[in-house]
C-alpha cells in the first residue's frame, strides 16, 4: 500500500501569500513539495493555476466553506462565502478532488439534532459537488473530539450520519489536543479518513483552536504522536503539513516538517 502524499495547507501561509502568491509557492516548490492544500482558493482561481503550473504543484485536496450560507464571513474574519457553484467551479479550475470544509463552531456541536443538521447539510453538498466530479469532506478542531454525546466524541457521531461519499480530514493535533487518541480514532474512522493535517506542538490543558497557541512545532518536534501515526495508518491518501500559527519563519517551519515526513514515509 502506498504511503500518503506530502502537502502542505495553505493557510500556514496566508499572509505572505496575500503579499506575494507566486513567490510563496515558488518557496514550497524549492522546499521540494509538489502538493499543497488550496485555501481562500475562489477569488484567485486563476492566479493559484498559474502560479501551480509554473512550480509544478498540484492540489487534490482545499480548504472551502460548505456549510455556511452564502454572504457570511467566517469567524476569523478572512472570507466571505461566495455562491457554492462558484467554489465549486474554482475547484475544478486548479483541478481539486476533494473540497473540505474547515470549521463549524462549538456552539453548533451541542445535541445530536444539531449533528444531525450539519451532516444532511454536507451531504446535501456532496450531491452537488458530484454533478462537478468533486467530493466533499470536513476538517475538525478540538471542539469536535471534546464535546460528546452518550459518552461519544460528537465528530465519531456525525461520522456514522455521513453519505459513504463524504471524507474525513483528521487534524492530529487538535483531535489529540480535544482528547483524543490519534491512532485509535483514525482505527475507528478508518476507510471515512481521506486526510490527515501533520501539526505538532506542546499538548497541555485548555489547548483550544478557540484561542490558538504560539508554540506549534515542526512535526516530530512537539507531543503529538505523528510517527506513531504515521506507521499505523493505512488507506490516507494525503499527509498535509499546517501551522495555525508559528513564531518562526513558516518556510523554514514547513520545510523541516517535510523533511521529517520524508523520513517518516521513506
Amino acid at each position: 500500500m502506498s504511503s500518503p502524499q506530502i502537502s502542505v495547507q495553505l493557510y500556514s501561509i496566508h499572509p505572505e501569500l496575500d503579499a506575494d502568491l507566486d513567490g510563496s509557492l515558488a518557496k514550497l516548490a524549492a522546499i521540494g513539495l509538489t502538493q499543497v492544500e488550496a485555501f481562500d482558493f475562489v477569488r484567485r482561481a486563476d492566479e493559484l493555476k498559474a502560479s501551480f503550473d509554473t512550480h509544478g504543484l498540484v492540489s487534490p485536496t482545499s480548504h472551502a466553506i460548505l456549510l455556511q450560507d452564502e454572504g457570511a464571513t467566517t469567524p476569523d474574519g478572512l472570507l466571505t462565502v461566495p455562491p457554492m457553484e462558484q467554489t465549486f467551479a474554482a475547484a475544478k479550475t486548479l483541478g481539486v478532488e476533494i473540497v473540505i470544509d474547515p470549521y463549524v463552531g462549538p456552539s453548533e456541536w451541542q445535541t445530536r439534532e444539531q449533528v444531525a443538521a450539519i451532516a444532511t447539510r454536507l451531504n446535501e453538498r456532496a450531491k452537488q459537488a458530484a454533478e462537478h466530479g468533486l467530493r466533499v469532506g470536513y476538517h475538525n478542531h478540538d471542539h469536535e473530539l471534546s464535546q460528546t454525546i452518550d459518552g461519544t466524541p460528537v465528530l465519531e457521531v456525525f461520522a456514522d450520519l455521513l453519505d459513504p461519499a463524504v471524507v474525513l480530514e483528521v487534524d492530529l493535533y487538535w483531535a489529540a489536543a480535544g482528547g483524543a487518541d490519534p491512532v485509535a480514532l483514525l482505527q475507528r474512522l478508518g476507510n471515512r479518513v481521506a486526510a490527515v493535517h501533520i501539526k505538532d506542538g506542546p499538548l497541555r490543558p485548555g489547548l483550544s483552536a478557540a484561542n490558538l497557541p504560539d508554540d506549534q512545532t515542526p512535526a516530530g518536534q512537539g507531543d503529538v504522536p505523528l510517527a506513531e501515526v504515521l506507521s499505523s495508518i493505512k488507506g490516507i491518501d494525503h499527509a498535509v503539513i499546517e501551522f495555525d500559527h508559528y513564531e518562526g519563519d513558516t518556510f523554514d517551519g514547513i520545510a523541516q516538517s517535510y523533511a521529517w515526513l520524508k523520513g517518516q514515509l521513506g
